[in-house]
């Protein structure tokens, strides 16, 4: 397997429905990079709440080719994979840079980890937890770990403590 380097030449591959572990797996085999960036989401389940790690870009992987790993035709071929994105007859190349940002961003499981420069009175939406996709405003941040929050239920402002990591600022 190749070693992440800002050398690397990466593209963007389709991945065909279903086959997410099958596609990363084939590609690892044949000494590409895969990168696939993933963000934490709340799901409701039989009115339980959990954690699910799910792809930042649905369908899509990342593909690094290093020195020693230079045909890039044979991506389209790899089992679980549908196609290449394309700009015209060549494949196109996704900027280093992207990656390496992307990569900074995430944490050892390619989870996304979200930006916390929150401030009182920033309006936010609650990614998980019992309050998932709720808006709130910031009412104070007591700690690194944690925030209180205004949200409206029934009509009514209640204060929340919410940790920081479930909060995603709202432009």
């Amino acid at each position: 397997m190749t070693e992440f380097s800002e050398n690397n030449a990466w593209y963007l591959a389709q991945i065909k429905p279903n086959c997410q572990s099958i596609a990363e797996r084939n590609l690892r085999q044949q000494g590409y990079q895969v990168f696939l960036p993933l963000i934490r989401e709340t799901i409701r389940r039989r009115g339980k709440f959990s954690s699910a790690l799910r792809p930042l870009f649905p369908g899509y992987v990342f593909v690094g080719l290093g020195a020693e790993t230079t045909n890039a035709r044979a991506i389209g071929s790899t089992y679980g994979i549908s196609s290449v994105v394309r700009f015209g007859a060549s494949a196109a190349q996704v900027p280093s840079g992207l990656i390496c940002q992307l990569r900074q961003r995430c944490d050892s499981e390619n989870a996304l980890i979200p930006d916390n420069a929150f401030q009182s009175g920033d309006t936010v939406k609650i990614q998980s937890g019992p309050f998932a996709d709720f808006l709130a405003t910031v009412a104070s941040l007591p700690s690194e770990q944690r925030a209180w929050v205004l949200i409206d239920l029934m009509g009514r402002e209640t204060r929340v403590a919410v940790e920081l990591n479930a909060l995603h600022k709202v432009p």
